[in-house]
């Protein structure tokens, strides 16, 4: 990979390596706020057998911009700040198991975000564009598309404001919190990349259809647009 002017890397496919680390799950919590969000990740994290060689006894490397007061713990306990690295482009974790968890803490500021990259708001809507490294503006992760995980995610916001949270997959759970607050929970069964994962929350409006697939089921459309 070779550096661009604009600080960008060029990526070349006869330079591709099989990541050194799978994550077959990873849970988001999102604590919605326009001036400071706070994200919580747990990955499960595994060494990948296909990785090679010089690759498998490698540090646990993951994506991440802009993000601020940033902690970790590795299985359930605090990992001190000796025992990881932080750059502008990531956070490598220099001893890990072959396998494990890992929780991440770190807080956002959308409405300072005006790359539209990651999570930002547009005209008072929460939204994410994460193709192609739009996640890593998120939350610290293995950002690139041969990476495939389910997703969990649990969206916390104020009512009145934002009284549609949305991600992937299927509503699992939802109800309200103390001070005006609600909650929703997706969890998407299909493996994805990172690129496809995609969060909303705002004063939205449903437009509600059915069709029939070749098999005689009835599916449930909804599209979802910005109340004028």
């Amino acid at each position: 990979m070779l550096p661009r002017d604009s600080g960008t890397l060029v990526k070349r496919r006869l330079d591709y390596r099989p990541p050194a680390f799978l994550i077959p799950s990873i849970h988001l919590e999102v604590e919605l706020d326009p001036a400071v969000t706070r994200v919580r990740s747990v990955i499960e994290f595994r060494r990948n057998p296909d990785a090679a060689p010089e690759d498998r006894a490698s540090a646990l490397i993951l994506d991440g911009e802009q993000q601020d007061e940033v902690s970790i713990e590795l299985d359930g306990a605090p990992v001190s700040s000796e025992a990881f690295t932080l750059t502008e482009r990531s956070l490598t974790v220099r001893t890990v198991p072959d396998a494990g968890r890992l929780t991440i803490r770190s807080l956002l500021a959308p409405a300072k975000n005006h790359a539209l990259e990651g999570l930002y708001l547009s005209s008072g809507v929460f939204c994410t564009q994460c193709e192609p490294e739009g996640f890593r503006r998120i939350t610290y992760f293995a950002d690139r598309p041969d990476v495939l995980t389910q997703y969990t995610v649990t969206l916390r916001a104020d009512r009145l404001a934002y009284p549609v949270l949305l991600s992937n997959g299927n509503l699992v759970s939802q109800g309200s919190l103390p001070d005006g607050r609600h909650f929703a929970t997706w969890h998407d069964p299909f493996p994805k990349p990172s690129y496809l994962f995609a969060m909303v929350a705002g004063d939205l409006a449903a437009n509600r259809s059915t069709f029939m697939t070749m098999s005689g089921r009835t599916v449930s459309c909804i599209t979802w647009r910005r109340k004028r």
